[in-house]
């Protein structure tokens, strides 16, 4: 049956109407505004200061978080963000963490003033609770954001957010992830804003109904402190300020920062010639069983100094987990807007949306409605949207001889999604996102590879938890985590290449640990190529049922590759859930970046180095590279050239002889 709105959802489904220049009053709040003049008299001194104080804000708030959170998805792989935002709710400055959430705070901010001011009030000591992906604050119902208003002298003066993805908050399947979910009722329950510090008093009655829920309620209380103690941090820091400086000339700063990015994005895209980029990205599966492909389609137009991304075409909404709602479609923008566009811009996306434009119909899968199922909303149709976007703005970029050294092809084409869950070696029990694909490769660049390993390119301060962490944290054994020779895209810029995780079941006292997987990327690559390169290799992820891998171990032998290890060997769909026993290992492969340029064009001599660095096999050098190594690994240079002559005419369908 097809996905249906509900009755009565319609105000969480779209942004409430902005605040009117200049008004001063929302419902019973009133707020701290400044006029041009103010903005206009600040001294370039006093403005880049304040600005780069702000900036270093929202770095504390985020080592805060990472200082009292107690989950590795956190502490060690920093998938949370933290934002500052005007009075307004426009975002002022986010930090370099995970930046698809933090690109959507300003939804929940201007939809808690919306709907929140009258009943049941913005007071100071404020802060609300939201995990509604409809409101905004996050991407899916596992992030969950703080919102806290700060006032000053009475008047709304500034908003801080802080999110962080919660490792579970209920719903049918361990890390609130179900793989076989139809619609959002399979999943954990969306919350609005609701006032869960009041006065500056924890309320228990909101915090027992939020932990209630989750299968890991004391670390979920942690994280839920971690970041009420972020918005902490950034209110102390935020009243020095004001008290140094002044709240007009704090505030002015604030609307001036998003004033100049504002400009600045504008001037860089009119030195850039008018044009229209297309992409299409893809999900292959909206839940398990499903074998049908499902794309986004994206054109994007540059005119004058406006960025506009239509997404018509786009297919609806599916019964699943991959949907994702108007806040992922603009989490899979803004972290390429910030990292590609505008890395040379101070990074306020509330002046930074003013040059763009968006066309989405509600009722597709990067712009759904409710209740479509969207529990892998993150890293399901917002992260392919964001590759969509990543395609079409590189390929505007590579228009311009200077601007073009800031692009990259695709990165990471999708995040390679293992829950683990059970009970661990200390007999307590836990549920985890193993963050190991953090390790993703990015996209070649017009003048150099792609960086192996690299990251991901919208959480800048993205990390991988060490593999002695994870098994401290969590009952598994290591047999591996390794790059992967060809997992990034070929050519003549090499994509980054990703990597492995391969381990089995250790010391949980009941032995087996209950899996969850939901890994798309393997009928269709999701990290294309740019200019003739070739995309990034597929996601792989193999069960090996019933190995010897124990006995192997305990006879002092440590198997290296799949084959080594007996037992049966199953090719895993795009979503699985599933018993991972002792004597079972799981294998997953993630992927690289996107490459650029004809592989024909890549310096032969590069191609032996990654040979000899395991980034390229003998085979991809040979078919792929056109390069002939001898037997010493040594590039045959004649060989070379009258291989890749004779594959060029056989391209362009010619008679071999015709090439010479």
């Amino acid at each position: 049956m097809p996905t249906v709105p509900i009755s009565g959802s319609e105000r969480f489904a779209s942004q409430p109407p902005p605040i009117a220049p200049g008004q001063s009053q929302i419902g019973n709040v009133g707020l701290h505004i400044v006029g041009d003049d103010a903005i206009d008299g600040l001294d370039p001194l006093t403005y880049e200061v304040v600005r780069h104080r702000l900036a270093a804000i929202t770095e504390e708030m985020g080592d805060a978080i990472k200082r009292m959170s107690g989950s590795v998805v956190v502490t060690d792989c920093n998938d949370f963000g933290a934002a500052i935002m005007d009075e307004a709710g426009d975002t002022v400055q986010v930090g370099l963490y995970n930046m698809q959430l933090a690109a959507s705070l300003d939804m929940a901010a201007k939809w808690t003033l919306a709907n929140r001011s009258t009943t049941p009030g913005i007071e100071p000591g404020d802060m609300f609770l939201c995990n509604d992906p409809w409101v905004g604050g996050g991407l899916h119902q596992n992030d969950v954001t703080i919102l806290a208003p700060l006032f000053h002298n009475g008047e709304l003066f500034a908003w801080t957010g802080a999110v962080a993805h919660q490792v579970d908050l209920g719903g049918v399947s361990p890390g609130s992830w179900s793989v076989d979910g139809m619609d959002v009722f399979w999943e954990s329950i969306p919350v609005p804003p609701v006032k869960l510090v009041e006065g500056g008093e924890l309320r228990p009655d909101i915090e027992d109904l939020y932990l209630r829920r989750s299968r890991v309620p004391k670390l979920v209380a942690l994280d839920l402190r971690a970041k009420i103690g972020a918005n902490n941090v950034a209110h102390d820091r935020l009243t020095a300020l004001i008290a140094k400086y002044g709240p007009t000339t704090v505030k002015a700063v604030m609307k001036r920062m998003m004033n100049d990015a504002e400009a600045r994005v504008r001037a860089k895209l009119a030195d850039l010639p008018d044009g229209t980029w297309g992409a299409v990205a893809h999900q292959d599966g909206g839940r398990a069983g499903d074998r049908d492909i499902h794309k986004i389609v994206l054109n994007m137009t540059k005119s004058a100094d406006k960025l506009i991304f239509d997404f018509t075409g786009t297919d609806p909404q599916v019964d699943g987990i991959i949907n994702c709602t108007l806040a992922g479609l603009r989490g899979g923008i803004m972290p390429i807007l910030l990292t590609m566009l505008c890395p040379d811009i101070p990074w306020a996306p509330g002046g930074i949306y003013r040059a763009v434009e968006v066309i989405s119909e509600p009722g597709t899968i990067n712009n759904c409605t409710f209740p479509a199922g969207v529990g892998k909303a993150s890293v399901g149709s917002a992260w392919a949207t964001q590759n969509a976007v990543s395609e079409t703005v590189a390929s505007m970029l590579a228009t311009h001889p200077v601007h073009s050294k800031q692009l990259m092809s695709v990165c990471c084409g999708s995040w390679d999604l293992t829950i683990l869950a059970g009970v661990d070696q200390r007999g307590s029990g836990f549920v985890t996102m193993l963050c190991d694909a953090m390790a993703g490769g990015l996209g070649a660049k017009v003048d150099g590879d792609g960086v192996d390993t690299g990251g991901e390119n919208c959480i800048p301060m993205g990390r991988v938890a060490d593999v002695e962490i994870n098994e401290f944290s969590f009952p598994i054994l290591y047999l591996w985590r390794r790059e992967e020779a060809d997992s990034g895209g070929a050519g003549r810029y090499r994509g980054g290449v990703g990597a492995s995780s391969c381990f089995v079941p250790h010391d949980s006292p009941v032995g087996d640990v209950h899996l969850v997987i939901s890994a798309p990327g393997k009928a269709v690559p999701q990290a294309p190529g740019l200019s003739g390169g070739y995309p990034a290799a597929t996601q792989y992820d193999v069960l090996v049922r019933n190995s010897s891998v124990r006995e192997q171990l305990a006879s002092g032998v440590l198997p290296t590759s799949l084959e080594d290890m007996g037992g049966e060997l199953q090719t895993v769909p795009p979503h699985l859930e599933t018993e991972l026993g002792t004597a079972d290992v799981y294998y997953t492969h993630w992927q690289g970046g996107g490459g650029m340029g004809d592989p024909f064009l890549r310096q032969p001599e590069l191609v032996a180095t990654d040979v000899r660095n395991r980034k390229v096999s003998h085979r991809a050098a040979i078919e792929i590279y056109g390069v002939v190594l001898d037997a010493h690994g040594e590039v045959d240079t004649a060989e070379t050239t009258r291989h890749r002559s004779a594959a060029r005419a056989a391209r362009a369908g010619l008679p071999i002889a015709a090439s010479k």
